[in-house]
């Protein structure tokens, strides 16, 4: 299928980085990122509006969309020191579900394909079913680990009476065994959801599901260090899916399902790049933003940080990996190989050298 741009708005790019069409393997050749917008809600189960998410995040900035984003941090132009394409909107409409999750899984496994990590802009977490799914077929059946941000575990057997729905799509993933249940992640559960029945069938996959009472009582960190060691283990790629209510509606109120008492935007930022800074990341999607909800594009601006985070995180990655590759000192510090750490000073190393 050709390129189709926006299917709810103008053809814009992600923050204006070139076009391609996954149709025509010339006009991407040798990309690292493609983003691929996932303009699904079809499969919500309280308030609508995700299929504008992929143009939301697109474009809401309040610089110039000139495919460039040096990273205060990292010490990294993602949209530079990458080669980033925008494939447009996959056409899914969210009348025919089946149909569309096919077309999804197919423009991600073709990405795959032509050597191209995905990061899917969604439409409600129904997609997360496709992405991961489009990316085991590549990576390895099984040997895909999964980490999963969201407030919901989304593991239920059906949605009213359906088998695909925005609640159910990591149960199919561990039932297709495309991700293993014992190497799947969640972090920042909580709430009234899913009843005891569907906790025991999680427990006998083996999954590890962080709930926000967990996150606080051992901190953040600890509970990424921990759930990393078990994402490497036995597997050759991490696919991050980031539901954005797992962000404290405070912050994040433009989504279909809001529970207070999640984490900080903060906290999502520095998971985010840890995550892509330390893991093999091998697909990345970021969903349910429901713009029709949002106050002043707060969610949006968040959405769209999340994405940049994790290919920052995955920019520096390569320029550390080059670094040592090519034995420069200071490849694992802010040494001559120009590769920082985000928490050293942020002007260390540029007086000029009169003055050091």
């Amino acid at each position: 299928m050709a390129r189709l741009g926006g299917m709810y708005g103008p053809d814009a790019t992600f923050l204006g980085v070139p076009r391609a069409d996954l149709a025509d393997p010339a006009s991407w050749a040798g990309t690292d990122i493609m983003i691929i917008g996932a303009p699904f809600d079809g499969g919500t189960s309280h308030r609508p509006g995700a299929r504008f998410g992929p143009q939301a995040i697109r474009c809401t900035d309040y610089l110039p969309h000139d495919a460039s984003r040096p990273h205060l941090a990292l010490g990294v132009d993602p949209l530079t020191d990458l080669r980033v394409a925008d494939a447009g909107d996959v056409e899914m409409p969210s009348g025919d579900t089946e149909l569309s999750l096919r077309r999804l899984e197919e423009a991600v496994h073709r990405t795959c394909r032509g050597g191209a990590i995905p990061v899917i802009l969604g439409g409600d977490h129904t997609v997360a079913l496709p992405d991961a799914t489009g990316v085991a077929r590549h990576v390895g059946w099984g040997r895909l680990s999964m980490i999963h941000f969201d407030a919901h575990a989304d593991t239920g057997d059906t949605q009213f009476g359906a088998l695909y729905g925005h609640g159910t799509p990591m149960r199919r993933l561990i039932e297709s065994g495309a991700v293993r249940g014992d190497r799947f992640l969640q972090i920042g559960l909580r709430g009234y959801w899913p009843e005891p029945e569907t906790l025991d069938w999680m427990a006998e996959q083996e999954m590890r599901s962080y709930e926000m009472a967990e996150v606080v009582a051992r901190g953040l960190d600890e509970c990424l260090t921990e759930a990393f060691a078990i994402a490497t283990d036995e597997c050759d790629g991490v696919f991050l899916s980031v539901d954005v209510d797992v962000v404290d509606p405070g912050m994040a109120p433009g989504t279909g399902t809001p529970e207070p008492g999640g984490l900080t935007s903060r906290q999502l930022l520095d998971a985010v790049r840890r995550i892509a800074m330390e893991l093999p990341l091998a697909g990345v999607d970021v969903v349910e933003v429901s713009p029709p909800y949002d106050h002043a594009e707060i969610t949006a601006f968040l959405a769209n940080r999340v994405v940049l985070e994790a290919l920052s995180g995955i920019a520096w990655r390569r320029k550390r990996d080059a670094a040592a590759a090519a034995g420069e000192a200071g490849a694992t510090g802010t040494g001559s190989a120009g590769v920082r750490r985000p928490e050293a000073p942020l002007l260390e190393g540029r007086r000029p050298a009169s003055e050091n």
